[in-house]
């Protein structure tokens, strides 16, 4: 047998390292390079308003359209991947994040921050959404798939935390101009690794993807979802119709439908509120910048701690039950989130802010293993318009905290709907049902099916 992770040569029987590792290990760093600008519209905020006197609802305006395209550009990116194949796809998406944020340094308009942030950036973070994470783990891992996307998903939070501490920084000295740059110069850097080492599928190496060998060794019975198919290149329709037909199926399954309102409300209250608007917050309560992006640095820290863990949990445990426990800790934490923020950083503060990172994203994980145990060899494209909930919840969150903020004079209203919300999204989670495939005939035809394996 070969150890872990590894695989061995017909011709010498040396031992090396199966080709899916490295793809993930690029994919990482991509997804590194793309969240950059995830980081960016809390820091810039308030640069650009005492710049150009633009109101909190113009600049919430700008990250809405780029929160909106960031998912409704993931389930077309999914099945581009599977018509032009990953590689194609992934470069032309860092080439875009890295042309919208070197576009930035120009503006002097508000519509201008709409185009770049916006339109630019959103199409080509979309391209790199957490469906990109689910269309490599469906891919090139035939076992441990739960935690390889809990690894790469971490690798968002990687980018946060790489790129904030340095965003705030700069954006004092020399300005939010350079700190653009910045975010340009991390999203083109990884285009030449992309090219040269992510691979569209284990066959483009002649091998199966990981784990498939041990499976085939030890059963005869082979995987219901193979992950072969999910991003070769094929002649099939094209990406728009690939997407929508695959939407159309889905929204006949109750599950899709839970799935879709629980991301959504996981959007509005990660990307949507505390991405974007806890730093103006911690702002308005006399906090300086630097040290409440600090704090946010230490979220990504521990989101990539708790995706990974949530991945290895994916693979053990039921995942419905998951979710209904972060998203209900999550709820939790925003209630008391008014209660704790001010002009020093206090030990309940840091508590927070390890409990939110701790779940920051680890709803990814447990999502993505559904939509692949119900819908199969659609998965990935399932989870596409799943993330597309999860985006359009987060614009919306955006959008009416910044509107809230400028009404009220403070984001109290904001934090406590979200915790309201999120104790909706766990009931939703936990209501999933388990028993659908024994009612449902699944499986026949080729149709969505809601197997056993979700309960």
């Amino acid at each position: 047998m070969t150890a872990p992770g590894t695989t061995k040569t017909a011709s010498t029987g040396r031992r090396r390292l199966h080709p899916a590792w490295i793809v993930a290990a690029v994919a990482f760093l991509a997804l590194v390079g793309a969240a950059g600008f995830r980081a960016a519209p809390g820091v810039l905020m308030v640069p650009l308003q005492q710049e150009f006197g633009w109101s909190t609802t113009v600049l919430s305006l700008a990250v809405s359209i780029n929160l909106v395209l960031f998912g409704l550009t993931a389930p077309f990116a999914a099945a581009l991947m599977e018509r032009f194949g990953i590689r194609k796809v992934t470069a032309i998406a860092l080439c875009l994040i890295g042309l919208g944020s070197a576009l930035t340094v120009f503006v002097n308009q508000s519509w201008q921050i709409l185009f770049t942030w916006g339109l630019l950036i959103g199409l080509g973070t979309g391209s790199m959404a957490l469906v990109f994470a689910a269309t490599i783990a469906n891919t090139w891992f035939a076992r441990s798939r739960g935690l390889v996307i809990g690894i790469l998903t971490a690798g968002s939070a990687a980018g946060q935390l790489v790129f904030l501490p340095f965003i705030a920084l700069l954006a004092q000295d020399p300005g939010w101009r350079g700190a653009s740059l910045l975010i340009a110069a991390g999203a083109l850097a990884v285009v030449p690794l992309v090219l040269r080492w992510l691979r569209n599928s284990p066959a483009d190496v002649g091998v199966l993807p990981y784990g498939a060998e041990q499976e085939s060794a030890e059963s005869t019975t082979p995987d219901p979802a193979p992950a072969a198919s999910a991003a070769v290149p094929v002649d099939s329709p094209n990406a728009a119709v690939r997407a929508l037909q695959v939407l159309k199926r889905a929204s006949k399954v109750r599950t899709f439908w839970a799935l879709a309102a629980g991301f959504a409300i996981c959007g509005a209250t990660t990307n949507g509120l505390i991405g974007t608007h806890f730093i103006p917050s911690a702002h308005d309560h006399g906090m300086p910048e630097t040290t409440a992006a600090g704090l946010l640095a230490v979220v990504g820290i521990f989101d990539i701690v708790g995706t990974i863990a949530s991945g290895w949990l994916t693979d053990r445990f039921n995942p419905r039950v998951l979710l209904a426990v972060y998203y209900q800790f999550r709820g939790i934490g925003l209630l008391v989130l008014p209660l704790l923020l001010g002009s020093t950083v206090e030990p309940s503060m840091i508590i927070f802010v390890v409990v939110y990172g701790l779940d920051w994203v680890a709803t990814v994980p447990p999502t993505a293993a559904i939509c692949r145990q119900v819908f199969g060899a659609d998965g990935s494209v399932v989870f596409g318009w799943v993330f597309a909930a999860h985006q359009l919840g987060a614009a919306v969150a955006a959008l009416l905290a910044g509107y809230i903020r400028d009404a009220t004079g403070h984001y109290n209203y904001a934090w406590l709907g979200a915790a309201a919300m999120c104790t909706v999204a766990a009931v939703i989670s936990a209501t999933i049902r388990k028993d659908a495939a024994a009612k449902s005939g699944a499986g026949k035809d080729g149709a969505p099916r809601e197997p056993e394996a979700v309960s």
